[in-house]
């Protein structure tokens, strides 16, 4: 039964480990009632049944997944990841086993009246991903992404008698004394150096299972099974290849040139590897105050951005939704994840006293407006929609709210929103060497850890040509994707940032020509969620395909005049 969590808040949300096997004889016998059902109207009482049981399920397991990665030293919710590592594959079974009889329902036409035809897409695509064949290799792909994870959690890095993990060393990263930069960088690089034999093993082992995953399927290989884990009902690897070449061809130069200009204000010789995220001499913005203070500006910005935002961020806060602050023992990154039967999106990020910090709160925001917008549209499989999608929302609202910027960073408004926009530009490039990476991995399985790091570094000097590692061995041989999660835990996920990082550019256009109109562009994309596919999102949200001969360079030149148009040199 959903509950909306009105009156209790995220530390009294109940967790109990699902009895698997009945939860499973349950299910079945919800299936045989499907099959079964008399009439239109009983098939999809019985719809909704079973959308109900998967909402509770899932919700014990994200209410798990958060408590674990907001301590991972908490024996409680790490045995209880573990368990979920090992039910997941059979879940997902019964899943499928449903998707199976749904796309035979004895009344599907008037099914699909009634949900839509994306839930009958999305149930197609599924069942092209298992077997009961697969669940033990896939048990084993969950154990080695939750040991990934498990070993970036417990960096402890000594960095001038501080102990850091890979969060809270960001600072040093990005301080205006080039040594400090360097030596937090080695650190930093040290801990991974250390690990890399460990990690690299990881990895190892999950490009052999995924890839025995994909044959026992009927996939020549795992590239074809990640597309369709990743829902992708609109586009295929050509596409995606060919605008990587659009990437390549159309903001590579622009990149190029912004480094330039930041190696001219950082008044520098040669750009260094441990240079590129120092924007400027005077140093980074930065927040003006503390995680509460930003808290606060935060509610007074999306009060005043729409009423629908105001009573979004309301109920972030009076039911404790966020845990923003980096603590030891915390799992690294950020994420918004939803808890269905509490209708209740969940902010997780490490604040680090950086102006990442407000770009992972909007961001994050941008994805937790979206499912709180569709929390009421009848189905779990609709409330996000595939994360290329989910995507456009979190990178549209750091646009969204530039207004606002000023009382996070005061008189260093202007440098950030440069700052911002220059590195989304920038970030292109990055996006698309991981997936390209991660195509010729994929394809070539029994490459040895060498030669996926030889095919790295070559990616990278075609994306990221300016990239110097100074002479630093580990990284000249092509270690720096040792550090990127989404390889390990959500393969192929990484494109898709650049994709939507498009849409959010035409959004930042739109808004600036515009406000209401793209903001109802933008509150109508949301409220849909999920029930229709990429390229029918765009359309409906009035943006241009990324994927569209000229969908890249469409935008650039709006974006070119503006950053051009700002004097660098005098932040």
């Amino acid at each position: 039964m959903l509950t909306t969590a009105t009156d209790t808040t995220f530390k009294d949300f109940d967790y109990k480990r699902p009895d698997f096997d009945a939860f499973s004889r349950e299910f079945n016998t919800a299936l045989d009632a499907f099959e079964h059902a008399l009439s239109a109207t009983e098939q999809s009482d019985v719809l909704r049944h079973i959308d109900a049981m998967r909402t509770d399920f899932s919700t014990m397991y994200n209410i798990c997944m958060i408590r674990h990665t907001i301590d991972t030293r908490d024996e409680f919710y790490e045995k209880e990841n573990e368990y979920f590592d090992q039910q997941m594959p059979a879940y997902q079974g019964l899943v499928t086993a449903f998707y199976r009889r749904l796309l035979n329902a004895k009344y599907r036409q008037e099914l699909e009246a009634e949900h839509g035809k994306q839930l009958f897409n999305i149930a197609e695509l599924s069942l092209k991903t298992f077997d009961e064949s697969v669940v033990g290799l896939l048990q084993e792909e969950n154990k080695l992404s939750s040991q990934y994870t498990k070993i970036k959690a417990s960096a402890t890095i000594d960095f001038r008698g501080e102990e850091h993990n890979i969060s809270s060393i960001y600072k040093y990263e990005i301080d205006r004394d080039r040594a400090t930069r360097r030596a937090a960088a080695e650190a930093k690089w040290g801990f991974f150096e250390e690990k890399s034999e460990e990690i690299e093993n990881v990895f190892d082992q999950l490009v052999k299972v995924r890839h025995r995953i994909a044959k026992a399927l009927g996939f020549e290989h795992f590239v074809e099974l990640a597309y369709a884990r990743m829902m992708r009902f609109d586009y295929d690897a050509d596409m995606v290849a060919r605008y990587r070449e659009q990437v390549r061809t159309q903001i590579v130069p622009i990149a190029q040139r912004l480094y330039e200009r930041q190696r001219q204000r950082l008044g520098l010789e040669k750009l260094k590897y441990y240079d590129e995220d120092l924007r400027f001499l005077s140093g980074n913005p930065a927040p003006k105050g503390e995680p509460d203070w930003i808290v606060r500006q935060a509610e007074k910005m999306y009060e005043e951005l729409s009423p629908e935002t105001h009573a979004f961020f309301q109920f972030m806060q009076e039911t404790e939704l966020m845990d923003l602050v980096n603590r030891p023992g915390k799992a690294t990154g950020g994420y918004c994840t939803y808890i269905g039967r509490y209708q209740a999106p969940f902010i997780f990020s490490n604040f680090n006293g950086t102006s990442a910090d407000i770009d992972v709160l909007t961001h994050e925001a941008g994805h937790a407006f979206q499912m709180y917008s569709s929390r009421n549209i009848g189905l779990s499989d609709y409330i996000m929609p595939t994360t290329e999608a989910c995507e456009i929302h979190s990178m549209s609202m750091e646009f969204f709210t530039w207004p606002w910027m000023e009382g996070f960073f005061e008189e260093e408004t202007n440098k950030y929103k440069f700052a911002h926009l220059s590195g989304a530009i920038a970030f292109l490039p990055y996006g698309v060497a991981v997936d390209e990476f991660q195509h010729r991995v994929y394809e070539n399985p029994d490459w040895t850890p060498a030669e996926r790091n030889a095919a790295w570094r070559e990616i990278e000097q075609k994306y990221l040509p300016q990239r110097d590692y100074d002479g630093y061995a580990f990284l000249e041989e092509g270690r720096f994707w040792l550090k990127q999660s989404h390889i390990f835990n959500v393969p192929f996920y990484y494109i898709d940032y650049t994709l939507a990082q498009v849409c959010a550019f035409q959004f930042w256009k739109k808004d600036r020509e515009d406000h209401a109109q793209a903001w109802d562009d933008y509150l109508r994309l949301c409220k849909v969620g999920g029930s229709q596919s990429f390229l029918q999102l765009v359309e409906l949200a009035n943006l241009q395909s990324p994927f569209d001969e000229g969908g890249v360079a469409s935008v650039v030149s709006a974006i070119e005049e503006w950053l051009d148009n700002v004097d660098d040199q005098s932040f």
